[in-house]
């Protein structure tokens, strides 16, 4: 008797039911934790996303089981995963952003936003291959987003036009925001020249309150008039902004860009990873995202250069190209790794704030071209 129920319990078990695939997902979960610990490679979430494709790659928990029916229940991680499904969860992080963002770098210089759009030139380009490789325009659109260097219009994007893609995407998205400090300076010392990186740039004008509380509001009216679509993405970053710019509303400001925030960020990790599994993700189309999905972040970032070498000519050289690469929207990441690459050609070097123009820019930028996917082929 005591053997059988050993016997029963094993059965029962999750041991019994592991395959290979299994312990490859799981491995790979335990890789990107590494990851997000050791080298704490945007921890926020590649941890929570880690987590997620580890707790789905453990057999027979059923944690994102739909329910067999209308009276019994599904997994905890299905109904979470609904804010993703929906477009919910994507839209409170941009409310989020906003609050955080200053756009006054980019209202200070509105030729930013030309670099910000040159760095979208990667998701014509993977978009391009990705049609070339046997994919439909719907996924095309989706992996060719990951160009934006924006996780949660990726996620977006795909949920909308591409559902049963979004594990790939979420993952190749997430991991290339986390690995900007090792893909982007290649590329920015490859493009730019040791005399046009020495640049040093002059202190941008003071932007007034009255122009900062303008701004949201008249984006949100172009944007979302041009592009009803961008309506989610756009209308929440920029009330976030406005949160933040109005001066009235602290309580909703502090809360949008902390707890909020965060616990959506939780929410939405974990649920991202936990679409991962092994039958869907261990799939030779995963492999041809990844590599996608670099090509379209290398060719942003080299748009968002070339953008930033014109300024540099039209200008007389007084921008540095090296803040178009944070065209890019991970902010402020990529305005960083400008403000890196920038002192050590010339220690006197100060990018960060005058690449945070591109940079929020970029943010618009991925949001726009998500809308303009979306009305094309949604």
């Amino acid at each position: 008797m005591f053997i059988d129920a050993l016997k029963t319990i094993w059965a029962d078990s999750g041991f019994a039911a592991l395959t290979w695939q299994h312990l490859l997902m799981i491995t790979i979960a335990c890789v990107l934790i590494y990851l997000a610990i050791g080298k704490k490679f945007e921890p926020l979430l590649l941890l929570p996303i880690a987590f997620g494709i580890l707790l789905v790659n453990l057999p027979l928990t059923g944690l994102m089981g739909e329910p067999p029916s209308a009276t019994e229940t599904g997994g905890l991680l299905y109904y979470l995963y609904l804010g993703v499904k929906k477009g919910i969860y994507p839209s409170l992080i941009f409310l989020g952003i906003g609050t955080m963002t200053d756009f006054g770098p980019l209202i200070a210089r509105p030729s930013s936003l030309f670099m910000g759009a040159g760095a979208q030139f990667g998701i014509i380009i993977a978009f391009i291959i990705a049609i070339a490789l046997g994919f439909t325009p719907q996924e095309a659109s989706s992996i060719g987003i990951i160009g934006g260097a924006d996780g949660p219009t990726a996620i977006y994007l795909t949920t909308k036009l591409a559902p049963h893609l979004l594990p790939a995407i979420a993952v190749a998205a997430y991991s290339y925001m986390a690995l900007i400090p090792l893909i982007q300076p290649p590329l920015m010392r490859l493009l730019t020249t040791k005399k046009e990186r020495e640049t040093a740039m002059v202190q941008l004008r003071e932007v007034s309150k009255l122009e900062k509380i303008c701004f949201p509001i008249v984006v949100t009216i172009l944007c979302v008039l041009l592009l009803p679509s961008t309506a989610p993405l756009i209308g929440m970053l920029m009330l976030g902004n406005l949160f933040r710019e109005s001066g009235v509303t602290e309580r909703l400001s502090n809360t949008a860009q902390n707890s909020l925030i965060n616990i959506v960020t939780i929410f939405l990790g974990v649920t991202v990873g936990a679409t991962a599994n092994a039958e869907t993700f261990l799939r030779l189309e995963t492999i041809k995202i990844i590599v996608l999905g670099l090509t379209a972040f290398a060719f942003s970032t080299i748009g968002g250069l070339l953008l930033g070498k014109l300024m540099y000519i039209i200008s007389g050289g007084k921008v540095n190209p090296l803040i178009g690469s944070a065209g890019v929207s991970a902010v402020p990441m990529a305005a960083r790794v400008s403000q890196v690459e920038g002192q050590k050609a010339n220690p006197a070097n100060f990018l960060l704030m005058h690449a945070m123009g591109p940079n929020v820019a970029g943010v618009i930028g991925s949001a726009v071209a998500a809308g303009v996917l979306l009305s094309l082929f949604g």
